[in-house]
């Protein structure tokens, strides 16, 4: 359809679930796999077509669950794998798909081929990850800190691109491959329909080890054997069982993106592209950006990737901060609003569409006071460099990351004004506002958020060119308006967004008709924090 082949996973949209965060079914304060299972109502509410299962592998948890100590076995706090079985029945009766989290650069160190490989130099599972007598380069981990570990076992060092507990897999050796294909296909015969591929350009490591210049995921994300070890995954696993992959392309440029995903070179479906969530990242921190620089890359995006390229949308998920608070307008008078917004630009842009929990109840960024508030291990290793180190101070450090922690991502589902999201003590704070924003409250307000995405996903599943349409922006200069044009054949649609709270002069051609309003009805001016669906005569 013009001019692209058509897939399910091209006219999807896809709804990321964090277990630990989403909704406990037991009462020990961590989100489950019956949790999920008890909320699939609620998800199909919205339309959704396939849920991204964050891991729910068994792990020590130092990374929350991205530190894998058995591929085949769950997470004890998440459940049994009886549980997991009747989730995915569940699910494929609810009329959707499932893709699971594939973490494999690295696992954990208590995993049995690490324990084995740390035992001595000799070992069968030495090779399965990447040992040095000395380290060869002064990289550096992306949790901060040397990526190089020194062992006492056997006095060597080995590579943790992660946290110290997630040494890298060797790539290079064909053994480690086939038992990643090996667990993949575990997952794919019990029915899953494909993978979210974490860090996966990083498996293929330069064995020239040069220093870093610039930053250290250029690098990493650039190995010498990385588009072969992929094309061997899609031959060997991803094309038998029809399985979507999506990978996370975390420093891959926009020009090598075609790369990975171009379907004439056989390697992945989809890339996570990082432009849009690095917007605001500046060598410091946090910074101001503007309404122009974020769509000059959706229209970078629509020039680099021809018929034979698919491009993904997503502005958060558990490593990101909240949509409304970063794109949008937190305040109460305009979070409803503002979500109203990013859902309509989520939905309408070009690309299969990422939705990650809460966004659709407009959930909001936490102000955290201190450092004990936080969870994640990026922050606390950069609180110990920066604020430690005295290179900034709390009060700085804690104003960044009130900007762009992941913890935001990670606070619990708030499923009622009580909160509902356990019986117990939640394992992480909730944000203080579920009392007003929770899923309950927002199923019963026919204008709420939750229900604008329900809208959207159906007009987005009604109209093939809100999907494979041309993509063009009508005002790329304008500060504060989006406005843009979908066009396949003779059909046209004209989307229109305030990115303020002033009210703004737009004059609509009269070859349009008024498709939806987030305000209910367009008024001759637009309103603060509007969006508008058209759709040409």
């Amino acid at each position: 359809m013009n001019g692209y082949t058509r897939a399910w996973w091209k006219e999807a949209v896809f709804y990321q679930i964090y277990p630990r965060s989403f909704f406990d079914s037991n009462g020990d304060g961590i989100g489950d796999l019956n949790g999920i299972r008890q909320k699939l109502s609620y998800i199909r509410g919205l339309g959704v077509d396939c849920l991204w299962l964050g891991p729910h592998f068994d792990s020590p948890n130092a990374d929350n669950g991205y530190d894998i100590r058995d591929y085949r076995k769950v997470m004890a706090e998440f459940g049994t794998m009886a549980d997991f079985d009747a989730l995915l029945a569940e699910v494929k009766a609810a009329g959707m798909r499932l893709i699971l989290d594939l973490v494999v650069n690295h696992t954990s160190d208590e995993h049995a081929w690490f324990v084995e490989s740390r035992t001595s130099a000799d070992n069968p599972f030495r090779d399965y990850y990447i040992w040095q007598k000395e380290p060869p380069n002064t990289w550096t981990s992306i949790f901060r800190g040397p990526a190089w570990q020194h062992d006492e076992a056997t006095g060597d060092y080995y590579l943790h691109l992660f946290h110290v507990k997630q040494p890298d897999l060797n790539w290079d050796n064909p053994k480690v491959r086939h038992e990643v294909y090996d667990v993949m296909r575990f997952w794919l015969d019990k029915g899953v329909d494909g993978f979210r591929m974490d860090v996966i350009p990083f498996v293929s490591k330069d064995r020239s080890w040069p220093e870093l210049a610039g930053r250290p995921q250029d690098t990493y994300a650039n190995g010498p054997n990385r588009d072969a070890y992929l094309q061997e995954m899609r031959r060997e696993v991803l094309e038998p069982f029809q399985a979507v992959s999506v990978g996370e392309a975390f420093g891959v440029s926009l020009d090598e993106t075609p790369r990975l995903i171009d379907e004439r070179r056989g390697e992945l479906d989809m890339v996570f592209q990082f432009d849009t969530v690095d917007i605001d990242r500046g060598p410091d921190g946090w910074r101001p950006w503007s309404l122009p620089e974020l769509k000059a890359i959706f229209t970078r995006h629509d020039a680099a990737f021809d018929r034979h390229c698919w491009p993904t949308v997503f502005f958060s998920n558990h490593d990101n901060p909240r949509i409304v608070s970063r794109y949008g307008d937190d305040h109460p008078d305009w979070r409803v609003r503002s979500a109203q917004v990013m859902a309509t630009l989520l939905l309408t842009m070009k690309g299969t569409p990422f939705i990650y929990q809460g966004d659709e109840l407009g959930m909001t960024n936490v102000t955290f006071s201190d450092i004990a508030q936080f969870d994640d291990i990026w922050t606390k290793n950069a609180w110990r460099e920066e604020v430690e180190g005295g290179r900034t101070t709390a009060e700085a450090f804690i104003a960044n990351q009130n900007k762009v922690s992941r913890d935001h991502a990670r606070t619990p589902m708030p499923w009622t004004a009580d909160g509902g999201f356990t019986s117990g003590k939640p394992w992480f704070a909730l944000n203080p506002n579920f009392t007003d924003i929770n899923a309950e409250a927002a199923g019963a307000d026919p204008n709420s958020v939750y229900h604008w995405y329900a809208r959207l996903i159906a007009l987005r599943h009604d109209n093939s060119v809100l999907v494979y349409g041309d993509y063009s922006d009508v005002l790329p200069d304008d500060e504060r308006l989006f406005v843009y044009e979908r066009t396949l054949d003779d059909e046209g649609w004209m989307i229109v967004l305030n990115f303020s709270r002033e009210e703004s002069m737009f004059s609509t051609p009269t070859d349009f008709d008024l498709v939806l309003s987030s305000y209910g009805g367009a008024d001759t001016h637009l309103r603060g924090w509007e969006a508008r669906v058209y759709r040409k005569l």
